[in-house]
């Protein structure tokens, strides 16, 4: 049994609460790198230092190319018209689309072996999202509502935030819509809706205004016995009001950020998007998903891919090192990826189609092992649709993924929480990757 298959079976153990497993002493489970790497965080999911663990996802919507991105395979059949890289880790080669990534992955580590069920896009974003497959009962949380959920804090500002979002920013699902991503467009711009359209006391009149007014109106017509709390109703118009007034607000404000800083993240709503994320995540924000699409190339494959790649590089090497410069990568896990990968074939238009069976995902920071590479892709696929899986090592499953994110946030992946009928659901069904966890 090899190293990995030991700690994931080690892992697959482990599906108790983290008060069970902190408690374990000085027991053999206890020195298992999944406890080790849980015991980083108490039970409300807060470092050693006191800053509370936190996530930035990079949403690469539209299915990246993993031959043109993470996981190249130049000179194969496969490989197309990319070539592979050298990286600051011996031994690792990404693709060249990402020379300014290749520098920094001492401070990453890749999945190349993420597998799912789903080839359609809307499906396998929702899968990729919540960890779960699309279930007409149910709507499942994504991984910022579930983050915000396992530590109920306080904040002016929003604690899960999207920017630019695409058709798919993250939602509260069964945990309920104040779990919801507050939305917002390129950081070059305003915040929305957060400048009052009047002076100081017309806006104070239209406040108390709000108050006794449209409250009561809010109430006519439902059930006399309606707690309005209930509604949170009430509870959004205050938090909205809050933020308005908020010192928080500044950390949107990219413009605040010399003109070198804004150049290394690139001129793109992406790389300013990126810079925001990590204003956001230093102001007390447990989850930014920053989304840059581009990257569903059926057709000229290689010219997409690399244009997409473009954007992408400079702001996610610039995002690694600003965190790691702010003593911000222990305590923020940073994970890029989208809902699949594409074809290792190249059809007739120059194109990758879409491809489930073996895609890769980048992790960073948050006591994920850097410098590591988990699972393979051959080279000489045998691409038997009957069984794809037999062209990856280390096979890793959608849930697999969500539950290693889980544990290095600190986050009891496999309690279970329950709907609003009463209905027991895990956070997640996968087995973390023991190996990545440090």
């Amino acid at each position: 049994m090899t190293p990995n298959q030991t700690d994931r079976l080690c892992d697959r153990n482990a599906h108790f609460s983290r008060r069970t497993l902190l408690g374990a002493g000085a027991s053999g489970l206890f020195l298992s790198q999944l406890s080790r790497a849980l015991a980083r965080a108490d039970e409300t999911g807060v470092t050693d230092r006191g800053r509370p663990l936190s996530v930035i996802l990079l949403w690469l919507e539209g299915g990246p190319s993993q031959l043109e991105t993470f996981d190249p395979h130049p000179g194969s059949a496969i490989g197309g018209e990319t070539k592979a890289i050298a990286t600051s880790v011996d031994g690792i080669e990404i693709a060249d689309t990402l020379p300014q990534v290749a520098e920094q992955m001492q401070l990453a580590s890749l999945v190349r072996s993420v597998t799912s069920k789903e080839g359609d896009h809307q499906r396998a974003v929702y899968n990729v999202k919540t960890g779960f497959r699309p279930d007409p009962t149910l709507i499942h949380p994504s991984i910022g509502a579930v983050v915000c959920q396992s530590d109920p804090g306080e904040s002016d500002i929003p604690r899960h935030i999207s920017i630019v979002p695409g058709g798919s920013p993250g939602r509260g699902g069964y945990l309920g819509g104040a779990f919801d991503a507050f939305k917002m467009g390129d950081p070059a711009g305003p915040v929305p809706d957060v400048r009052r359209p009047v002076g100081k006391d017309r806006y104070d009149k239209r406040i108390d205004d709000l108050y006794d007014v449209v409250e009561a109106e809010f109430r006519r017509g439902r059930l006399a016995n309606l707690d309005a709390n209930r509604t949170l109703h009430r509870t959004a118009t205050d938090a909205a009001l809050r933020m308005m007034s908020s010192d928080q607000l500044a950390a949107f404000d990219v413009s605040a950020e010399s003109r070198s800083v804004l150049d290394a993240f690139g001129d793109s709503a992406f790389g300013r998007g990126c810079l925001a994320a990590s204003r956001l995540i230093e102001a007390g924000t447990r989850c930014v998903e920053v989304t840059l699409g581009g990257w569903d190339s059926h057709i000229n494959n290689h010219s997409l891919q690399s244009s997409a790649c473009a954007k992408l590089d400079p702001a996610l090497a610039s995002l690694l090192v600003r965190l790691r410069d702010r003593d911000l990568l222990a305590s923020t896990l940073v994970v890029c990826g989208g809902e699949f990968g594409r074809t290792p074939t190249i059809n007739p238009a120059g194109g990758r189609d879409h491809w489930p069976h073996g895609f890769s995902t980048l992790l960073a920071g948050c006591g994920i092992r850097p410098g590591t590479v988990y699972g393979e892709t051959s080279p000489d696929p045998k691409l038997d649709r009957k069984n794809p899986m037999q062209d990856v090592a280390e096979v890793t499953t959608v849930a697999d993924l969500h539950a290693t994110i889980l544990a290095a946030l600190g986050v009891p992946y496999g309690e279970e929480l329950y709907t609003p009928i009463g209905r027991p659901m895990k956070r997640s069904e996968g087995t973390p990757i023991g190996s990545l966890l440090s």
